[in-house]
Order: structure tokens, then sequence, then C-alpha cells
């Protein structure tokens, strides 16, 4: 039976750098620049019996975005800010130059000398005439909010004269801002200043409306001004999103009783560096053995060490052969057997002695045999195997100082004789049997 079970958490981490205001996607202004990083840790666990085996599987997946703001300048964005000739606009206007202009320096400024009294293009009340002018800006690519920051020089040299800045900005045909600063209201004795302003906005802003009015109300030196910036401060905010995936297998063998299953998986993980990648991805890494370093000096003195192990069995062996031949040299009983008209025929016995295998023999042949049997045809057995026989076939100086065993002496046993009466009978058989034979051949004659 198959089913499948699966489980889904979802973690939430957040790591913010201290900017941790930094920006928001609809954020109206300029947004302080800095790096905000979010992790976001997805954990899938899924289960799988497949009856003899049930397999978990644990895939992490881990989303990391970086957001990096910063602010880029526009720069100013005026089309002539140094009013060397008119704008264009509403109602009347004059472009002196000169001490006329005051402290606004002798080049070229812009005067307001309009008296009425009515709304503007932008909406603006109080306007006598203006200075109009629109930027296309699309190609800042502004997407992300900002701030439009202005700057003017004004002279009123008539304190019932009134000045204003205005700012209009859209993107896709929606008006984005738009806001008016009184500079200098009717009424005021401002003389010669500098004034600056701003106005925040969020989303896209791709053009600019500038709108500089007023009244000449007494007709005489109307409001005065020069230096126009007009600039756009706006926010850049990169993204960057990396995802990590880690998967890992988890397999449980359910009534897994074969010795050879068992035996199979212990040896995979006794030989092999099991590792797991980045990706999940599970990797055997053969464990290589430390290689032997094998030379005909090394098997020698590995021989001699197994030399020095055997010799006590072999003076052993030599001490239970002594006594089975002082067994043997007890007194033998002669039997003779007599027989008429033949002589007793005496055979002697000989023992055969089976030669036994040497130390040195056995010696090799125990290292021989002490090489793993999965290591038995690889070139460092091999190379043992060769030089263990090359040295055994070097015996003629090998037992040179090494002890011998002094046979007994048994030609006192051999000089006995033992009379075999049943051969002296098959002997007489055989010599009857020859004499009939040449009897019947020569007696048909």
């Amino acid at each position: 039976m198959l089913y499948y079970l699966k489980l889904c958490l979802l973690l939430l981490l957040v790591s913010l750098s201290s900017k941790a205001d930094t920006c928001l996607p609809d954020a109206e202004g300029l947004c302080t620049p800095g790096v905000t990083v979010e992790e976001q840790v997805t954990v899938e666990k899924t289960e799988e019996d497949k009856g003899t085996e049930i397999i978990f599987t644990t895939t992490t997946t881990k989303t990391i975005t970086t957001t990096t703001v910063t602010n880029e300048d526009s720069g100013n964005i005026v089309d002539e800010p140094d009013m060397n000739f008119d704008w264009g606009g509403e109602g009347p206007a004059s472009m002196p130059s000169g001490t006329y202009c005051g402290d606004l320096g002798t080049d070229t400024c812009a005067e307001i000398t309009g008296s009425g009294d009515t709304k503007s293009r932008m909406l603006v009340d109080g306007m006598g005439s203006t200075f109009y002018q629109e930027v296309d800006i699309s190609d800042l690519s502004i997407d992300n909010g900002g701030e439009v920051t202005y700057s003017i020089k004004v002279d009123k040299q008539d304190a019932q004269d009134r000045i204003y800045m205005h700012v209009t900005g859209t993107g896709g045909g929606t008006t984005v801002f738009s806001g008016t600063d009184i500079l200098s209201e009717s009424g005021v004795s401002s003389g010669y200043q500098s004034y600056n302003g701003s106005f925040d906005f969020s989303g896209v802003l791709s053009k600019i409306t500038i709108e500089i009015g007023g009244r000449d109300i007494n007709l005489a030196v109307g409001p005065l001004f020069d230096d126009v910036s007009v600039n756009v401060f706006y926010n850049v905010i990169s993204t960057i999103i990396e995802q990590q995936i880690t998967t890992v297998e988890e397999i449980v063998y359910l009534n897994l009783t074969d010795p050879t299953q068992i035996d199979l998986i212990e040896e995979i993980i006794e030989y092999n560096d099991i590792k797991i990648d980045d990706a999940g991805k599970v990797e055997f890494i053969p464990i290589e053995p430390p290689k032997e370093e094998i030379t005909y000096e090394t098997v020698e003195v590995e021989i001699d060490v197994k030399i020095e192990d055997i010799e006590p069995e072999m003076e052993t062996m030599e001490e239970e052969i002594k006594a089975e031949i002082e067994i043997v040299e007890e007194p033998v009983e002669e039997i003779v057997v007599e027989a008429v008209e033949e002589e007793s025929s005496v055979e002697e016995i000989k023992e055969e002695t089976k030669e036994e295998p040497t130390a040195k023999e056995k010696a090799a042949t125990k290292i021989v045999k002490e090489i793993d049997d999965k290591e038995r045809y690889d070139d460092t057995a091999q190379t043992k195997t060769l030089i263990v026989m090359q040295i055994l076939g070097d015996t003629k100086t090998f037992f040179n100082s090494q002890s011998t065993i002094i046979d007994t002496d048994v030609n006192e046993y051999l000089n006995k004789t033992i009379e075999d009466q049943y051969g002296i009978l098959f002997s007489n058989a055989q010599d009857q049997l020859m004499n009939q034979m040449v009897e019947s051949q020569y007696g048909g004659d």
C-alpha cells in the first residue's frame, strides 16, 4: 500500500539592517539610503510509505531578498535658469538688466509687471502675470517616489507686490503632486531674498510644470527674480533575490532481516564517504585505503618475522618425531619361515617419508593467506605475491644458519630379515606353473 503524506511548514525570518524603515513600495518622498535583507525559509516535509520502506524527504527553500536603496539627483531641470529670455506665460512681463535688477546682479533678470487679480493656469489666485514652462523627465525612469526641490532669488522693491512659486508633477497623465509657495505676500517688505522649498511625491514621475507668478500692484518696479533651480531627487531601488534549495532524503527500512542487505549497507557506510551538496544531491565517495609500499626488502623482513613465530612450532614437531622414533626402536620379533628346497628371500622394508614444508615456505604461505580476499587481485597484493615467490626461489643460502634435525640410525632395523611364508608358497606355485607350460610345449612332439 502506497500513501503520500505532505506536511508544509512556512517560517518567515526577516533580517533588516539598521535602515529598518528604508523604503516602502508606495513611500512618499526620499527614502533613507541603505540595504534591507529579508530571509524567507520554507520547509516542506513529505513522507512516502512503500511498504518495505518509508522515505522521508525534507526540502528546505531559503529565499534571500536583498533590497538596496539609493537617492539620485536629476540636476537642475529648468530651461534657462539665468532668465536670459522670457519663458512665456500669462500677462505682461519684462526682462531688464543692469542696475535695474538691484541685488540680483547686472545680468538679465525677470520682472512681473501685471496688476491683474485672476487665477493662473495652475489655478493660483492673485495672479497678474506668470512665467511658465513644462519639463519632460521621462528619460529618468522615476517610479519609486522622491522629492522635488527648488531655489529662487527674489528682489521685491515694492512691499505691496506679491510673488509665488508653483510646481506640479505628473506621471502617466496623472497628477502626482501639486504645490504653491507664496514667496513674499503683499504688505511684506522682503527686499532681496533667496527662497528654497520642496515637494514630496510617490510612484512614477515623468513631467514637471513650473509656474512663477505674482502682481505689480503700484505699477512701479514689479517683483524681480533670477537664478531659478528645480531639482528632482528620486529613489532608485534594486532588488536581488537568491534562492537556495536543499533536499535531504531519509530512508527507513521496515522488517529488514536479510543479513546480506544489512552487510551491504554496513559495507557502503564503512567504505564510502557520504556527502550532500548544496543542491541536496547525495554523493558516495569511495574511501581509498592507504597504499602499502611493497618492496623485496619489506617482504623479506615480513617473512623473517613469520619464521620467528613458526620456529617454536617446528621445534615442538621435531621433539614429537624423536619421541615416535624412540617408540619404534623397541626390539622387533624376527619371523623365520622355513621352507623345503627353497632359500629364504629377504624383502627390505623402506619407509617413505614425506618432505615437510620449510619454515620459510610456511611463513610465505601465511603471508599470502593474510591478504584480504577483497584486495587479493589489486596491484599491491599481486606485487606482494610475486615478491614472496621470488624469495622462495632462493633457498640455497636461506637455512645456512638454521638448526637441522639429525636422523636416527635405522641400519639396525634394515639388517633384520623377515621371512614371508606366503611369498614362498606363491613363488613355488609360479615355478610349477612354468614347468607345466614348458612340458606341454615339448611333450607334444
